[in-house]
C-alpha cells in the first residue's frame, strides 16, 4: 500500500524545507568569511536539522512528531536576530519563514498520515 499523494508531496515539502533552511543557516554563519571557527559554528548550528533526517525519509510518523521540537531553535534564533541585529534582518527573517514553513509542513504531514 502506497503512501497517500498529500501525505507524499508535504514529505517532499519537509525534506525541501530542512535542506534550504541548512543552506542558509550555513550561508548565513560563513557569510562575514571562512575560518575554523566559523565552519564549526556551522555544524553545531545544523546539527538539530540533521538528527531527525533518517526518520523523515523512512517516513516515521514519531521522527515527525518530535523533529518540529528541532525547529525551534531557529525560530528563536531568526526573532532573536530580527529584533537585535538590524543589518542582518534579511537573514533572520529568511530564517524565520522557513522555521514557521518547516513546522507547518510537519505539522501538515502528521494531519495528513494520521490513523483513521
Amino acid at each position: 500500500m502506497g503512501e497517500p499523494q498529500a501525505a507524499a508531496t508535504l514529505r517532499l515539502l519537509t525534506l525541501t524545507l530542512i535542506g534550504l533552511l541548512i543552506a542558509l543557516v550555513v550561508s548565513w554563519t560563513l557569510s562575514a568569511g571562512l575560518s575554523a571557527g566559523r565552519a564549526v559554528l556551522a555544524l553545531v548550528l545544523i546539527l538539530p536539522l540533521c538528527a531527525p533526517l533518517r526518520g523523515l525519509v523512512r517516513r516515521e510518523r514519531r521522527t515527525y512528531a518530535w523533529a518540529t521540537l528541532c525547529v525551534i531553535p531557529y525560530f528563536v534564533m531568526g526573532l532573536t536576530e530580527s529584533v537585535a541585529n538590524p543589518h542582518g534582518r534579511l537573514w533572520s527573517g529568511a530564517c524565520l519563514a522557513l522555521a514557521l514553513l518547516l513546522f507547518v509542513a510537519l505539522i501538515a504531514y502528521l494531519r495528513a498520515t494520521r490513523p483513521r
